[in-house]
């Protein structure tokens, strides 16, 4: 009986697994990645009846340009081996494939998915209607450089144009458009246009990687993506704030062409020229009815207006005293003959008292002449003798200094 150690066995079983079983490639669905903070990944392999362990080295898995997620069903391409402290064999990925799809093309979905997460294809920047100056991030040896010099040169050779030398292919290409995408957005241009020409997937895979569409996420100046044919999409085309087909339609698409600005000009000129013969006819309108409103509203007018006021309110003045001279005159008739009658009558009342003063003179008079202690008879006013009275009159009996009422009683004849 050969009898041998638990490490004994393991060893054995582990090199006969890996002498049989050098590379092997084992299609299944993945279930429980993780990414050990190593740099290992960690993962399950299994179909409907079975599961394998595996995992990837960090070494390996800096090959893999996608994402190994739950779910995912790979073609792993790896070696068998076993871990002899635990008598576990596992393979060991050497290579990871998705089934199905290209690595590179699951990888740009990825990412897309994980841009479109974080808000990277909303917020847009408006590219200026009139480029005054532009930065091209591109290769300078690369021949879109030299078609979008000629396009600009064509279209409108007034651009003022800054280059920004990059690599656009290779490993190094990403990190390169990074730092050339910061530099051209310290220089203060209206527009970036970030392009190279057509090629493969792999050639153009530095403008699908993350540090890239960080880098054109982050710029404050507006950016134009051209990278590639029309039939090609990249990342920083869904990222920038314009997708340009090819680098010389990126030029056509931003610049005016001077032949249809030149149009465009003398269109203007003509607007223009028409509008200021508008505003100049309007604008002497204005001016003849303020010259207008001026010379109704002047002080030479103002007086013209109160001296014609004044001649007026006198025309008014002496037509009224005209017609209230007229009604007095036609009054004046009147007016004389009832002056006359106060005349008549005051001059009969002034006759009256004169006779009646007469009366009483003559009686004052007659009255002097009296013999002393006697006194004279007053009937009706008048003096009057004892032969002029009769029974019953009522008489005054006047001397110098009296005056005296008296009846006769009675008259008898002597």
């Amino acid at each position: 009986m050969n009898i041998i150690t638990v490490s004994a066995l393991n060893e054995q079983i582990k090199n006969l697994l890996e002498s049989h079983f050098q590379i092997v490639y084992v299609e299944g669905e993945v279930s429980r990645p993780t990414y050990h903070t190593s740099g290992h990944l960690y993962f399950s392999l299994k179909d409907k009846e079975s599961v394998i362990r595996c995992v990837m080295f960090r070494s390996s898995l800096a090959k893999v340009p996608f994402r190994v997620e739950d779910g995912q069903k790979l073609i792993v391409a790896g070696k068998i081996g076993v871990y002899k402290p635990r008598g576990e064999y596992q393979l060991y990925a050497l290579e990871l494939h998705p089934a199905g799809e290209g690595a590179l093309q699951l990888a740009f979905e990825q990412l897309k998915k994980k841009l479109a997460a974080k808000g990277y294809f909303e917020n847009k920047k408006p590219i200026p209607p009139f480029i005054r100056s532009v930065a091209l991030v591109t290769s300078q040896t690369g021949a879109a450089l030299q078609d979008m010099l000629r396009i600009i040169n064509k279209r409108w050779p007034l651009l003022e144009v800054k280059i920004v030398d990059t690599l656009v292919q290779g490993k190094d290409a990403a990190p390169s458009i990074a730092q050339a995408i910061k530099v051209a957005d310290s220089l203060g241009v209206d527009v970036i246009v970030v392009g190279r020409g057509g090629g493969s997937l792999e050639d153009l895979w530095c403008f699908n990687e993350e540090i890239v569409a960080d880098a054109i996420y982050a710029a404050k100046t507006p950016i134009v993506s051209a990278v590639g044919h029309e039939i090609d999409y990249v990342i920083s085309d869904f990222v920038a704030d314009l997708r340009a087909p090819t680098p010389s339609a990126a030029m056509e698409m931003i610049l005016p062409d001077r032949q249809e600005m030149l149009l465009a000009i003398d269109n203007l000129l003509e607007s223009l020229e028409h509008r200021m013969q508008v505003i100049l006819s309007a604008k002497e309108q204005e001016l003849v009815h303020l010259a207008r409103s001026f010379e109704q509203l002047s002080p030479q007018k103002r007086l013209q207006f109160l001296q014609n006021d004044i001649e007026a309110l006198q025309k008014n003045l002496t037509q009224a005293l005209f017609v209230h001279l007229q009604q007095k005159e036609s009054l004046l008739p009147q007016l004389r003959l009832s002056f006359e009658r106060a005349i008549d009558a005051q001059l009969h009342a002034y006759t009256s008292t004169l006779a009646t003063l007469g009366q009483k003179l003559e009686m004052a008079m007659k009255a002097k002449e009296l013999p002393p202690k006697s006194a004279q008879i007053v009937k009706n006013g008048k003096p009057v003798t004892l032969e002029e009275v009769a029974s019953g009159d009522e008489v005054e009996l006047q001397d110098l200094h009296y005056k005296a009422l008296a009846k006769i009683l009675q008259k008898d004849v002597l």
